[in-house]
């Protein structure tokens, strides 16, 4: 992905779902215009979900997913299927591709049966339309295809751009906090696990939204934190810092300056943060031997001190004053059984799109596990929670 594309967590996840040789693979390309997914008529040619991140007009950025076929065989069969379901849990939108030439079989029925369930806007792609004497008309779910010819593609990617939902209300991350020509300090280390000549993702999309606030950002390393904070004309509208140097930033930050972490915003950006807010208080109760989840959304090479599988655990094992059991995922990999974990540990999500992290939390909430982020964990440990909060909460410190 280059520096100025769409992050994945920010695009419209469109999956395609469908049994083998329906032409599914078919239908992605050609609504991607793109020879995305090998065609083969040897059934099962998609093994695994492919991901392509795109700008698909009218609707903007998406993430096209292929599924394997819903009705596979045997073990590597059953193992394809448990993806397909589990990409249901990211996607936004659900289409169906089905073979019009043939009856709708069960396994389809299954599939617009968990639709519903997970409450996914779906409709359905009836292929190969070209093989039929009469070129059927739509209904309200059906959308008459032919992958070979290109017929009603058009009309398929209009009808998908329709199930987009907006919602009701504009998500930021932090500009419904300032007011125009706000000062916002941003205090970024710059350790050895800080990327090579680059910013983060939170940071970068924290930066782009107080430019559009028409506020002001100025980066520091805490190193240098207080010396600029000194500097300043006057007090900065907030403070927003790394999680990994709470403790520092907090000590050094005046009290009436409003201070929280890049990973609470973005656990109140994705719409976690209140649950993640009453997970925390589960450290509390831990107890030696207890099991411990700590999951980051995205792939990336671990560095020595690496947050998530070094300094959260040695912190966490620091505050309770002993071992309990660690256990991480990373990327797409999360546990639906959750039961046997006393608490999980989530990253802000950045990678992740609103509707996987939600599906992450409730797995969690359905299995009475407690569920809260890195920086809401680092801040109680830290002692600075409620501090790093407050931005919320206490109307002293409303901007807008």
């Amino acid at each position: 992905m280059g520096l100025n594309d769409t992050p994945s967590g920010e695009r419209v996840h469109i999956g395609f779902f469908g049994k083998r040789n329906a032409g599914k693979s078919s239908v992605v390309n050609a609504v991607t215009g793109q020879d995305l997914a090998v065609v083969s008529e040897i059934k099962g040619t998609t093994t695994d979900p492919v991901y392509k991140a795109m700008e698909l007009l009218p609707m903007g950025p998406v993430m096209i997913i292929d599924t394997p076929g819903f009705d596979d065989e045997g073990i590597l069969g059953t193992m394809r299927i448990k993806k397909t379901r589990q990409i249901l849990n990211r996607a936004d939108i659900a289409v169906l591709v089905t073979d019009v030439t043939r009856p709708f079989s069960v396994e389809e029925e299954q599939l617009v049966e968990l639709f519903k369930e997970k409450q996914l806007p779906w409709l359905i792609a009836g292929n190969k339309c070209d093989l039929l004497e009469q070129f059927p008309a739509a209904t309200d779910h059906l959308c008459p295809v032919s992958a070979l010819t290109g017929e009603g593609i058009w009309e398929l990617k209009e009808r998908i751009a329709h199930l987009v939902r907006t919602g009701d209300i504009d998500r930021y991350i932090v500009k419904d906090l300032l007011r125009p020509s706000d000062i916002v300090v941003l205090v970024v280390p710059i350790d050895k696990a800080a990327p090579k000549g680059r910013l983060i993702l939170p940071q970068q999309q924290t930066i782009r939204d107080i430019l559009d606030a028409s506020a002001a950002a100025i980066v520091v390393k805490e190193t240098e934190y207080r010396d600029i904070l000194d500097k300043l004309p006057g007090k900065p509208a907030l403070v927003i810092t790394d999680s990994q140097v709470f403790s520092r930033v907090s000590a050094e930050t005046p009290d009436d300056i409003p201070l929280t972490s890049f990973s609470i915003l973005m656990a109140r950006y994705k719409g976690f943060l209140e649950t993640a807010v009453h997970g925390v208080g589960a450290i509390d109760g831990l107890k030696p031997g207890d099991k411990v989840l700590i999951s980051e959304g995205c792939t990336h090479h671990r560095q020595c001190n690496d947050i998530g599988t070094v300094k959260i655990p040695a912190w966490l094992n620091q505050y309770l004053g002993f071992p309990v059991q660690i256990e991480t995922t990373s990327g797409r990999e999360f546990p639906e059984d959750l039961s046997a974990y006393a608490l999980v540990i989530h990253c802000g999500g950045c990678m992740l799109n609103e509707r996987e992290m939600r599906y992450r939390m409730k797995c969690a909430l359905d299995q009475q596990v407690p569920f809260t982020n890195y920086g809401i964990c680092i801040a109680r440990m830290k002692g600075i929670l409620d501090r790093s909060i407050r931005v919320f909460t206490d109307p002293a410190f409303t901007r807008s």
